[in-house]
This record gives structure tokens, C-alpha cells and sequence, in this order.
């Protein structure tokens, strides 16, 4: 009995309802039974299918061992519902079944869900705002397209370090970063980092970016009281002062007497009926209808517990706010609950504190705040099971959950920096700054651009050789220093202009040689061999 890990990704219910179905079918034990006298093959009774898919649930890592036979029951109504199974009479769509020992079986077929399609929206790659981008909701289509012409001069610029020279810098401050630049660059930069936690390659089919809104991932991570809760500053969308007070009781137990409210046998189990019913009647889940997919997708990530903490706290801080805080203020109240020893029992049925007790206060909280937590707007048949699971995740590692994630706030922190700090350009590296009007690209075809980038930079650069070669103020030596870096920069316009060695020859001619002078002595003195002479001397 093994049921597969379904990991991240789109359409994650889907898939583990689909798995779930599959796995039920092929391993859920069949054989013969009895029922008023007559015999059928090939079935089952309600509690042996209770009894099988409730350790089916348990012993998955999809949804852990919180899962109860309560919500097994429930799980198998929907199963009746959608004709995984049906009465020994072939009736179904219903949600009548009951753990006993009424008689099911398998229909021939039994339809997998289809997983649903939603419209493309945003295909590409997440990117940062580009500053030289006209202001949204300004249209370039019937701008007039401004051709640049790049004169010699402007290429000599240019390409200035290719030949040699690197002019002096200068400092040039950016564009303003606006707030709407500051604001998009921590939604481009917090769905980047949810998405490569997630390893998708996409978010299209998890999250609809479009419902993504900026101001609620500042707010959360920036107005923060000293316990890391959310402050608002609409003070109406703030719990009712009733709700909070009964929350603070609860978490406060046993102190609850000094903030003089009244006590009366049964006080704790009322109390928590005022906070169920409260959470119970909000016309959204916590965690919104529009994010069910992402925390989802996340769960399946809860054997990688590191990561999935991580997944979680960018999750957390797309929340609106006001959900944000009243997250925290739940998810404290049901924790210190949990650990309280001295709380008394808040439903009947509970004796004394014990480790079973214990256990049961967890699920008791799971199961009366799991629904208020996490739920799909649309019917999705595992989302009280996946909800649970969820919760019981989120009483363990609330603290680290709710936290804001520093990693990513510090990188967005410096991104932000960066982009405001001052930069150095040099002259003519960018277009002419004295241009009167910003001049904007055509698009073109692929042989168009082939062709410009074969032989439109041709003629610059044919022109730009040619002052070099003219310039009269250049030295020789200085002249051969540049020609030589242009060949090594440029060989093709160099080649073109000195198609062979003559023709490089021509450019600096060879002066004849001086024949050597012949030393004046030499010619008033020629040398004279050595003629022996006879003797004066007798």
C-alpha cells in the first residue's frame, strides 16, 4: 500500500485526487458478502472501506497521520458523490453514505478528474523594470521612428578604446526610482525567488500574478509591530474588539480571572465558540480563495521542511494584510492552547490531561480553524484533508512561518540601492545625449538585421580609418600604432582598404638612401702603398 509523493506544481489537488482514486481501486480488498439472503461478488462494506483508505491516508506522506476517520468518511461521501464507488444497486451521487455495513462495489469505469485549464497571462520570464521605459499606458505605435545617424565622429567616439584612446569619465546619476519602481521590483523579485523554491518554471498554472498586489508584500514585511504582527492602518479591518479580547483570554489561561471577566462553569467552552463562530462566518478563507493553488503546491514540499518553511513565508506575505495579521493573532492563540496544560477541556468528553488529551486539544484546533484557513472557492474534493495538513504544519512552525523571510528583504533592499547609486559612463559609450528627441527601435526582420550587421557598420568604420590615415597632426610611428589596432580590431574594413602589402606600402614610403660621404681628409690624403726608398744614409 504505497501511495506516491505528489510534489509542487499546477493542478496539485487534482493530482492527488486522481492518485488517491487510482490507489483505492487497485488495492482496496474485494470478496464475497451477504445481505438479506443473497449473495454479491466483488464488494465491500462501508466500515471496510473506512477502515482501509482511513490507513491509506495516515501512512501517505501526501497527508499525514493528523488525518481522521471523521474526514475519511467525508472523503468517501464524496467518492459516492462522484461515482469512484456505488451502492451494491448501482446508486450514487448522493452524499448519503455512513460508516456501517451497507454494501458498496466499483462501476466499471470510474472517471479521473480533468485538470482544468486557465488562460495564458504571462508566458515569459519574470523581469525587473527597465528605467528607460516610457511611463504604463503610453503607446508607441504611432510614434514616429527617428533613424540614427552615426556620423564618423560619433564613431570615433565609440570605438575610441579600440584604437587606443579611453577618454576620461564622468559621473551620471539614474532616473529617479519611483515608488511604482520600488513597487514593482519586490513583486517581480518575491514571485522569482516563491518560483525557484517551488522549482517551476513557470507560476502561470499556481498563481494568477495579475491578483499580485505589491503594496501588501511592502506593508507586511515594513509595518510590523516589536512581535513581528502586522499594524493596519485602517483601523476598521481590525477583529472586533470582543473577538480579540476572548482570544487573549484563551491564550492567557489561566490568567484569564485578571482581566475580571466573568467565570462560570462551561466559561472556556463558550468563549471558543465566540472565536469558531467569528472565524467561521468570514466570507474568505484566511489564506484567500485566489492563493489556494500556491499554498497547495507548497505542501508538497513539507518532506523538504527547510524549503517548504521557506515557500510558506513568501506565500504569507501576499496576503492582504489585515488576513496577514489575523493569521498571527489565530495561529498564537491555537498554539499556546495546545501547550497550555492547565486549560480545561473545550468540547464534552474530555477527562483529564494526558498525552491522548493532548493530541486531541491539536485536533480539535485543526479541525474547527482548518476550514476558516484554507479553502477553495470552487468544489475541490481533498480540501479539507489537504487543509489539515496544512494547519497542523503551520501550529508547528507558525514563529518561523509568519516571520518575514530576511534573505529575500535584503536582497531586494540592495537591488533598490543599487539601482539609485550614481554611474560611470564614458564619453560617446551611449547614444549623443545632445540629441533633442529620444529616438525609438522598429522592429525588423531576421535577414534585415543579418544584413545590418554584416555591412551596416561598414561605412563608419571605412570613414573612421580614413581620418586616421589623413591626419596629418599623427606622427608615423603613431600612425602605424593605430592602423595596427584597427587590423586587430576591425580586419575586414582593414582588409577592404589595403587589399595587398603594396598597397599598405604606398602609405608610407620608403626615403631613399643617402649615399656616405667621403671624408675630406680621405681626399686630400689618398692612401699610397708602401713604396721601400733607398737610404740617404751612405
Amino acid at each position: 500500500m504505497e501511495h506516491r509523493i505528489v510534489g509542487p506544481g499546477p493542478y496539485r489537488a487534482t493530482r492527488l485526487w486522481n492518485e488517491t482514486v487510482e490507489l483505492f481501486r487497485a488495492k482496496m480488498p474485494l470478496r464475497k458478502h451477504r445481505c438479506r439472503f443473497k449473495s454479491y461478488e466483488h464488494c465491500f462494506t462501508a466500515t471496510e472501506a473506512v477502515d482501509w483508505l482511513h490507513e491509506l491516508l495516515r501512512r501517505s506522506q501526501n497527508f499525514g497521520p493528523e488525518v481522521t476517520r471523521k474526514q475519511t468518511v467525508q472523503l468517501l461521501k464524496k467518492f459516492l458523490k462522484n461515482h469512484v464507488i456505488e451502492d451494491i444497486k448501482g446508486k450514487w451521487g448522493q452524499e448519503d453514505f455512513e460508516d456501517n455495513r451497507h454494501l458498496y462495489r466499483f462501476p466499471p469505469s470510474s472517471p479521473l478528474k480533468p485538470y482544468p485549464k486557465r488562460p495564458p497571462y504571462q508566458k515569459d520570464v519574470i523581469e525587473f523594470p527597465k528605467w528607460d521605459d516610457p511611463p504604463p499606458g503610453t503607446s508607441q505605435e504611432n510614434i514616429p521612428v527617428r533613424p540614427l545617424v552615426m556620423n564618423p565622429e560619433m564613431w570615433y567616439k565609440r570605438h575610441s578604446i579600440a584604437i587606443g584612446e579611453v577618454p576620461a569619465c564622468r559621473l551620471v546619476h539614474r532616473r529617479q526610482v519611483t515608488e511604482a519602481n520600488v513597487e514593482e521590483i519586490w513583486k517581480s523579485m518575491t514571485l522569482s525567488y516563491l518560483q525557484k523554491i517551488l522549482g517551476l518554471d513557470s507560476l502561470e498554472e499556481v498563481l494568477d500574478i495579475k491578483l499580485v498586489n505589491s503594496k501588501f508584500i511592502i506593508h507586511n514585511v515594513y509595518s510590523v509591530s516589536k512581535q513581528g504582527v502586522v499594524i493596519l492602518d485602517d483601523k476598521s479591518k481590525e477583529l472586533p474588539h470582543w473577538v480579540l479580547s476572548a482570544m487573549k483570554c484563551l491564550a492567557n489561561w489561566p490568567n484569564c480571572s485578571d482581566l475580571k471577566q466573568p467565570m462560570y462553569l462551561g466559561f472556556e467552552k463558550d468563549v471558543f465558540k465566540t472565536i469558531a463562530d467569528y472565524y467561521g462566518h468570514l466570507k474568505e478563507p484566511l489564506l484567500t480563495f485566489h492563493l489556494f493553488d500556491a499554498f497547495v503546491s507548497v505542501l508538497g514540499l513539507l518532506q523538504k521542511e527547510k524549503m517548504a518553511i521557506e515557500a510558506f513565508q513568501i506565500c504569507c506575505l501576499l496576503l492582504p494584510p489585515e488576513n496577514r495579521r489575523k493569521l498571527q493573532l489565530l495561529m498564537r492563540m491555537m498554539a499556546r492552547i495546545c501547550l497550555n496544560k492547565e486549560m480545561p477541556p473545550l468540547c464534552d468528553g474530555f477527562g483529564t490531561r494526558t498525552l491522548k488529551i493532548q493530541s486531541k486539544i491539536v485536533s480539535l484546533m485543526v479541525q474547527t480553524f482548518s476550514h476558516c484557513i484554507l479553502c477553495s472557492k470552487d468544489e475541490v474534493d481533498l480540501d479539507d484533508l489537504l487543509a489539515a495538513r496544512l494547519v497542523t504544519f503551520l501550529m508547528d512552525n507558525y514563529q518561523e512561518i509568519l516571520k518575514v523571510p530576511l534573505a529575500l528583504q535584503t536582497s531586494i533592499e540592495e537591488r533598490v540601492a543599487h539601482l539609485q547609486r550614481v554611474q560611470i559612463k564614458y564619453p560617446g559609450a551611449d547614444m549623443d545625449i545632445t540629441l533633442s528627441a529620444p529616438s525609438f527601435c522598429r522592429q525588423i526582420s531576421p535577414e534585415e538585421f543579418e544584413f545590418q550587421r554584416a555591412y551596416g557598420s561598414q561605412e563608419p568604420l571605412a570613414a573612421l580609418l580614413e581620418e586616421v590615415i589623413t591626419d596629418a597632426k599623427l606622427s608615423s610611428k603613431e600612425k602605424k600604432k593605430k592602423l595596427k589596432q584597427f587590423q586587430k580590431s576591425y580586419p575586414e574594413v582593414y582588409q577592404e582598404r589595403f587589399p595587398t602589402p603594396e598597397s599598405e606600402a604606398l602609405l608610407f614610403p620608403e626615403k631613399p638612401k643617402a649615399k656616405p660621404q667621403l671624408l675630406m681628409w680621405a681626399l686630400k690624403n689618398p692612401f699610397q702603398p708602401f713604396q721601400r726608398t733607398r737610404s740617404f744614409r751612405m
